[in-house]
């Protein structure tokens, strides 16, 4: 009889173990796909796909593939340096601006990358977060290519949500909802958690996306309008672009998840959302008045207030809310420029000829 073979020294003997993938479990029926609590997502498996709104979203932000560094600062250096082109109020308002940036965009990339891949169990709506989460890696590069290039203040900009009331209202505003879905311990599949899970993503994509980046949005293309700033504005339309994708992806699955979970939107679910909505509005109230003490090149806190008050209006009515306030829209330029009306391109530099992969189709 042979004697049973010992280990060499330095081996490792293979141990008996549970697969976390079930072999058994046969193909994947497209019928079980959900955004959450879906089956097949242990893996991509990419194919069949079901939510063909992520498949289009991913294929657009391939083709809207952009770098910041190729943009020309040059005008903006030459208009920052000197003494008569910027005034007071304006360098004011710009440093505000981009100091809320550098922080939501940080903010939004935890959410992606810390809270919502893990939850989300399909798996093209995962292939586009992660193309997402690329996104605002570029965004965040932006922000620190306006700064390095105008010779800003880097720590002021970066620092300002801990010193500037306004913001700083804004951002713990959108964190304190993220605290139940970051928890470890955190996971869908109960009526409390996926209720929890669904207020996450309201509150991300009709808020921090929907309103919060859209008035700051905003403010850049006042400068546009005015010729100042020209570089830094149009980084702002490609990041603008990459956000309205991303708005409108996450009011996608808003809606999907209202679909295929019909019993979380609650009468009052939809009481609470319109709320924070609400409360979503005079903080940015609070920090129109931040950025436009005095007013400038036509733009005034009050103006500011009712747009913010249309914008709001029209986040909550793509999700089949009621509006809340009927403002009309007071700056009629800013719906062409911020909107991204889906039947023309009201970009006219490279962000109307730079495609790498298609055609846009707004």
């Amino acid at each position: 009889m042979n004697p049973t073979p010992q280990p060499q020294s330095g081996t490792v003997t293979p141990t008996t173990h549970k697969s976390v993938i079930d072999r058994g479990a046969g193909r994947v029926d497209i019928n079980k796909r959900k955004i959450i609590n879906g089956e097949g997502a242990d893996v991509v498996q990419l194919w069949p796909i079901k939510h063909k709104f992520a498949w289009e979203a991913y294929n657009v932000g391939n083709a809207n593939h952009w770098l910041p560094t190729e943009i020309s600062m040059q005008l903006d250096i030459e208009q920052w340096r000197a003494q008569n082109v910027l005034t007071a109020d304006e360098r004011h308002a710009f440093r505000t601006v981009l100091g809320f940036f550098t922080t939501a965009d940080s903010i939004a990339a935890n959410n992606l990358v810390l809270a919502f891949y893990k939850h989300i169990t399909s798996p093209e709506a995962r292939l586009y977060l992660l193309r997402q989460a690329y996104e605002e890696a570029v965004h965040t590069h932006a922000y620190q290519y306006m700064v390095e290039s105008l010779g800003l203040d880097g720590t002021e900009i970066f620092n300002m949500y801990r010193e500037v009331d306004a913001i700083y209202d804004k951002d713990e505003f959108i964190l304190s909802f993220n605290q139940g879905i970051f928890d470890p311990h955190f996971k869908t599949g109960t009526f409390e958690n996926d209720q929890k899970f669904l207020e996450n993503m309201c509150v991300f994509s009709l808020i921090l996306e929907g309103i919060f980046f859209y008035s700051s949005f905003a403010v850049m293309f006042g400068f546009q309008r005015q010729g100042k700033l020209v570089g830094s504005a149009e980084q702002i339309q490609y990041i603008m672009r990459d956000e309205s994708n991303h708005m409108n992806f996450g009011i996608d699955m808003i809606n999907t998840i209202k679909q295929e979970q019909p019993e979380l939107w609650t009468l009052a679910f939809v009481e609470r959302i319109t709320a924070l909505v609400k409360k979503a509005v005079e903080l940015e109230y609070k920090f129109a008045v931040e950025v436009f003490p005095k007013g400038i090149f036509g733009l005034n806190a009050d103006g500011f207030k009712q747009y913010i008050e249309h914008i709001a209006d029209r986040r909550l009515a793509r999700v089949g809310i009621d509006q809340v306030y009927g403002s009309a829209n007071p700056f009629p330029w800013m719906s062409e420029a911020v909107d991204l009306s889906k039947e023309k391109n009201f970009f006219e530099t490279r962000v109307t000829e730079y495609k790498t992969g298609g055609t846009l189709d707004w």
